[in-house]
């Protein structure tokens, strides 16, 4: 039982819960049910999540060598991750104090309760998306403006990026919350998704088309490849990487969200519906894996993370 994270978009609203479970099990009788997570589940993931983007934050503060636009970006990065785990974590905790009659609160209250948490689910979400299309952009100035990089990514323009961007990400899920029973406001948040996957996907082709060129021009002239443009290089792999684990992880969630706009009282549609809370574990499993890939992709960061953890301060 419960109301796990983003419950406000688990179901369409024109469709009701008697139309539901008599779709669901016309699609498929015994196979297509509610999968039962348990809420253990949701706050170990939390919990690492938090932990690991912690870690992550503290050691790109700590060291003065990653004090550059890219490395702040990814730092915004992993506290949009921090978001989904703190949600997750305080959407857990205050369900469990309800069950257990440790906490008493009016339905209006716990309503508006669950509306903030959303909010904070939904403002990572964006914020996320975001700031994954940040970096791509960062990562393609420095392969193809290396000499001009620094005049266009100032510190100045960063600091206005990520304003925008965590500003955006707030008005956005506000919004959304608010609205959430308007299929226009549900086409607006997969339509940006879709606009963000497009965009990565475009620099990364021209990124690896880079790669590609670089290494058979190596190959016909025995040169070796400068340290420069295979950090570069190895940058794009990393954020795709990043953008294969993301659409997996997100993928799922953002499907959903079609289908309610597309068949909200569809059986087979019904059915996929009824896996909202796997969308959901996979949603907290993408801010568990994206630490992970920066420690083990980042030389620097991994050798301040061994700090971070020893305390070598």
């Amino acid at each position: 039982g419960g109301w796990p994270p983003l419950c406000l978009l688990r179901e369409p609203l024109n469709a009701s819960e008697g139309n539901q479970s008599n779709a669901t099990v016309g699609a498929g009788g015994g196979w297509c049910q509610g999968l039962d997570i348990p809420n253990e589940l949701f706050l170990a993931l939390g919990l690492v999540s938090l932990v690991e983007n912690l870690l992550v934050v503290a050691a790109i503060l700590k060291n003065k060598n990653l004090h550059s636009p890219t490395y702040y970006f990814i730092c915004c990065l992993a506290v949009s991750d921090m978001l989904v785990s703190i949600s997750n974590l305080a959407e857990m905790l205050f369900m469990l104090l309800l069950e257990h009659g440790v906490l008493v609160m009016r339905p209006s209250i716990v309503r508006h309760m669950d509306n903030v948490i959303d909010m904070l689910i939904c403002s990572s979400v964006v914020s996320s998306l975001s700031f994954l299309g940040v970096i791509a952009v960062d990562r393609y100035i420095t392969i193809f403006y290396a000499l001009r990089y620094h005049s266009i990514m100032t510190l100045q323009r960063a600091v206005i990026t990520m304003a925008s961007v965590w500003l955006a990400s707030t008005l956005s899920s506000t919004v959304l919350i608010t609205y959430y029973h308007s299929n226009t406001i549900l086409l607006c948040l997969i339509g940006f998704f879709l606009f963000m996957l497009v965009l990565m996907l475009v620099l990364y082709i021209h990124m690896f088309a880079l790669a590609r060129h670089h290494l058979h021009s190596i190959s016909s002239q025995q040169k070796p490849l400068t340290a420069h443009r295979g950090g570069s290089l190895k940058g794009a792999v990393t954020l795709t990487i990043l953008l294969g684990v993301f659409f997996i992880c997100w993928g799922p969630f953002f499907f959903h969200l079609i289908l309610i706009v597309t068949c909200p009282t569809n059986p087979f549609c019904t059915c996929f519906f009824s896996c909202f809370n796997l969308f959901l574990i996979l949603i907290i499993c993408n801010s568990v894996i994206d630490p992970l890939i920066y420690a083990f992709r980042s030389q620097e960061l991994r050798r301040t993370l061994r700090e971070v953890v020893t305390c070598s301060w």
